[in-house]
């Protein structure tokens, strides 16, 4: 990036607020975060072996001090073309924002993208071997292609979702600052007061989710007729980002979750290393 940016809104899951100011940081760098609340401002990089939870959304720790709900940002990040950036936070939660990724992407084009010479590990490889995850119905996987392409598929039991594909290539079908960043996070009516229950969702909202009961959506419009797809797509390219090197590949996911991104994730990181 050219210059930082600060933004602030409420965690999803803690409904704690937060304010995250991302700054540029040097070639090679990376992503990375610092917990600038913390004794000592620990730094907890934005890779995968930094992932310690998955549970409706990615974590990251390095120690004691975790960040998380980081999707979002570092899909924005990764879809601008941002390899490397500072992202300093005063609390454990990203601010979910509209639940989307359009308003970090909107910052990140106002001060612009700096072009940085990248040390040659750091250039993408074509994958080589094709890699699948299941787990009973669902699964994630990443395939040779000539070109990155992400496609993804849900199937819901409410008419107002159904099932939905969609595949998106940042080469191909359009800006991700227009064709991914605004699609929102979703969820569904019956399922919100169990997940409060269990400590999660506490800062979701009608403003910043969009929700689903059988009648259809409580709040629309929608900002696209396949908006649930879309931000899955978001998802994934958010925790595929925290891959080092990550390769040139069809990434392909049916009815995932982010364990499961993690998991593509992981075996990515392995093979790409294995290569070296």
């Amino acid at each position: 990036m050219a210059s930082e940016f600060s933004l602030s809104g409420v965690g999803l899951h803690s409904g704690a607020a937060t304010t995250v100011k991302v700054l540029p940081a040097s070639a090679g760098g990376g992503r990375y975060f610092v917990r600038v609340d913390l004794p000592q401002q620990p730094i907890i990089p934005a890779k995968v072996e930094a992932v310690t939870a998955t549970v409706l959304s990615t974590q990251l720790s390095c120690g004691d001090a975790y960040v998380r709900t980081v999707e979002h940002l570092l899909a924005a990040l990764a879809g601008m073309g941002v390899d490397d950036a500072r992202i300093e936070i005063d609390g454990a939660e990203a601010p979910l924002l509209d639940g989307s990724a359009a308003l970090w992407v909107e910052a990140i084009s106002q001060v612009g993208v700096a072009s940085q010479s990248l040390p040659l590990e750091r250039l993408h490889a074509p994958l080589t071997q094709p890699i699948w995850i299941y787990e009973g119905d669902t699964f994630v996987a990443a395939v040779p292609a000539p070109e990155t392409r992400y496609s993804y598929g849900i199937d819901f039991d409410l008419s107002a979702i159904g099932n939905q594909w969609y595949s998106w290539s940042p080469t191909g079908e359009g800006d991700f600052a227009l064709e991914i960043a605004p699609a929102r996070t979703f969820g569904l009516a019956h399922q919100i007061e169990y997940l409060r229950q269990q400590g999660l969702i506490k800062g979701g909202t009608l403003d910043n989710a969009l929700v689903c009961d059988r009648t259809g959506w409580l709040n629309p419009p929608l900002r696209f007729a396949n908006e649930p797809v879309r931000h899955k797509i978001l998802d994934l390219v958010g925790d595929l980002s925290l891959v080092q090197n990550l390769p040139t590949a069809h990434f392909i996911a049916y009815k995932a979750s982010h364990n499961l991104h993690v998991q593509l994730a992981q075996q990515l990181e392995q093979n790409m290393k294995a290569e070296v």
